[in-house]
């Protein structure tokens, strides 16, 4: 299964594509869009949106995961980062392409077994369970590849609760 993990932002939007198979995980793209700081808001999240749908449309994920909006002090940059999310949102619904969100703690929980991490365990967890011979830069990608490695083991869980089921 071919997953793709993206960490949401107005200046840095961060993304990952895994592809998991026989229990193993493979690396198949990451990196970051940026958007620069003195754009209209409106071109940059048009920015995002054309990146995203182009990486999308070239890798072919059968799973979209969202790093789900961490309110903390900052409204303003809450209210950007959401609207970041939301042209990824769009851009996924515009390909039928199924979405599941996580917040940080469950992110940091599913990769590291603790979900107050911080970025450099996320990041050398990150490194280990895709066997990467450097770790993943920036915290932007390498959190969004932690967002995949969350999804695709999340969405492996249901599909084998929902067979079990079944049978």
């Amino acid at each position: 299964m071919k997953v793709m993990g993206i960490d949401p932002g107005t200046a840095i939007t961060g993304f990952g594509v895994i592809q998991g198979a026989a229990g193993r995980l493979r690396l198949m793209d990451y990196g970051c869009v940026r958007t620069e700081s003195g754009e209209a808001l409106t071109r940059r999240l048009k920015d995002i949106y054309l990146s995203i749908g182009h990486l999308i449309d070239r890798h072919q994920p059968e799973l979209i995961v969202v790093e789900q909006l961490f309110f903390n002090r900052n409204v303003r940059s809450a209210f950007a980062v959401g609207q970041a999310r939301g042209v990824v949102l769009l851009a996924a619904a515009n390909r039928d392409i199924p979405v599941v969100e996580f917040t940080p703690l469950q992110v940091k929980q599913a990769v590291t077994g603790y979900g107050r991490a911080n970025k450099q365990q996320v990041q050398a967890m990150v490194g280990t369970l895709l066997a990467l011979r450097e770790l993943p830069k920036p915290d932007d990608a390498a959190d969004a590849l932690a967002v995949a490695i969350c999804g695709y083991h999340s969405h492996g869980l249901e599909m084998k609760l929902r067979t079990g089921c079944e049978s």
